[in-house]
């Protein structure tokens, strides 16, 4: 995770600098839907959360997800990456594809 957030702050230091990233192993009951549905949101991968009070903005991303759905070692890194795109994305308000020019190249 790390490698991804440093790849991405040349670019959005200044953004980045009060966020917090965390890498957790599963996600929490309350992001899981009550069971498989057709139309059910996947496992999520990751989350982030805006700054709250005296909480800084975070980024956290679910190991075992990513670890279940990557074939080998590259694929599993090039995922952590696009989490974290995502997840940065979302926080700022961005298009992934704004965040990392590089985004939609790899998909």
């Amino acid at each position: 995770m790390l490698d991804a957030v440093d790849r991405l702050r040349p670019r959005w230091e200044k953004q980045l600098s009060a966020v917090e990233f965390a890498v957790e192993e599963v996600p929490p009951l309350s992001e899981l839907g009550d069971g498989p549905r057709l139309n059910s949101d996947p496992i999520p991968f990751g989350r982030a959360d805006a700054a709250a009070g005296q909480s800084p903005a975070s980024v956290v991303i679910y190991r075992r997800p990513l670890e279940a759905r990557a074939r080998d070692r590259d694929t599993l890194g090039a995922m952590v990456h696009d989490t974290v795109v995502e997840q940065v994305a979302t926080l700022l308000g961005l298009s992934p594809e704004t965040v990392d020019p590089g985004y939609d190249d790899r998909r």
